[in-house]
């Protein structure tokens, strides 16, 4: 019988080492090289996940999710099974995490089971209870203010697609949202240029970019806020998000302002001819982006969509190494 391929390792191996039992809130946990040895990993990974199929044998990771989800749960679900491990999905929609019990016994309980939990919240600081209180662990699927297994899912899009973050320019356009923070924040590290062009008002918060501007004087990169879609001129990738996220009531004042800042083809053409279409789905066609940009030949959703599961395994391998 022929062996299996033998297992490589990342590049800087000590960076994917010092994940090992730590959590990720949002993308600002991670330093330049940790980003870029989860990158590498994923990438890794992907070409062949038979030398890991057993990587997480006898592991269980706890899936516990207040919003609904299918990119999420399903690339979670099968990528822990391609590693070995087991996963346990608890649909909270219907009851919040900690109205049952407290957080923190909650945690207690599950640590005492699970080497990993992943949480897909309304509310951020669950997650940061939930990681106070458990020794294990505690992975952000998506809270009101970041999403950041979706930004590193999109740095692995670009780069597969040729786009290096040192020379790249990535345009968020429409709302300043929880995607738009993380992939502000992993832009800063890993020394991309970016730009979020929103309407007046609808900016991710202040302290926010000042955060990700710190980050950026680290990690080489350069953040912008502007209000004129002109600024998506010379764009690499441009990226866009639903107008009115998940959980939040529909608002006819926020969609007249996101109007104007609708990616079309003509948008896309100010950004140049070789620009990149990223939607981090569900898209809303003909509100925050018409059919013919979404189904172009420059748009690489499905990719994205794809790398969810890769760039999260990269993720629990590390920290469960």
């Amino acid at each position: 019988m022929t062996p299996p391929p033998t297992a490589t390792i990342p590049h800087d191996a000590s960076a994917a080492r010092r994940l090992e039992g730590r959590d990720l809130l949002v993308a600002g946990d991670l330093g330049a090289a940790e980003a870029t040895a989860l990158l590498d990993l994923a990438a890794e990974i992907k070409r062949d996940y038979r030398p890991l199929r057993d990587a997480l044998a006898q592991k269980s990771v706890v899936l516990l999710f207040e919003k609904p989800s299918l990119r999420t749960r399903v690339s979670f679900e099968i990528g822990v099974a391609k590693l070995g491990g087991h996963c346990v999905y608890l649909d909270h929609q219907a009851s919040r995490i900690g109205e049952r019990e407290s957080i923190a016994d909650y945690a207690r309980n599950l640590e005492r089971w699970a080497e990993c939990l992943v949480l897909r919240t309304h509310a951020h600081r669950t997650i940061e209870e939930m990681a106070a209180h458990a020794s294990v662990p505690v992975v952000n699927a998506l809270s009101e203010i970041a999403h950041p297994c979706q930004a590193l899912a999109d740095f692995l899009t670009l780069r597969e697609h040729g786009l290096k973050p040192s020379s790249l320019r990535l345009a968020f356009v429409g709302d300043g949202n929880n995607v738009c923070r993380s992939l502000m924040e992993l832009s800063a590290i890993l020394g991309a240029s970016f730009v979020a062009i929103t309407p007046a008002g609808h900016a991710p918060p202040a302290e926010a970019v000042a955060r990700a501007r710190d980050l950026a004087k680290s990690g080489g990169g350069s953040v912008e806020v502007a209000h004129d879609l002109a600024a998506i001129k010379g764009a690499d990738a441009v990226y866009t998000d639903a107008w009115i996220s998940m959980g939040q009531a529909d608002d006819a004042a926020k969609r007249a302002a996101m109007r104007p800042f609708q990616v079309n083809a003509k948008a896309m053409g100010l950004a140049g001819p070789r620009a990149l279409f990223l939607h981090c789905l569900p898209a809303h066609r003909g509100d925050e982006v018409t059919d013919d940009v979404m189904d172009g030949p420059r748009s690489v959703v499905f990719d994205q969509a794809e790398n969810r599961m890769h760039a999260q395994n990269a993720l629990l391998l590390s920290l469960l190494r």
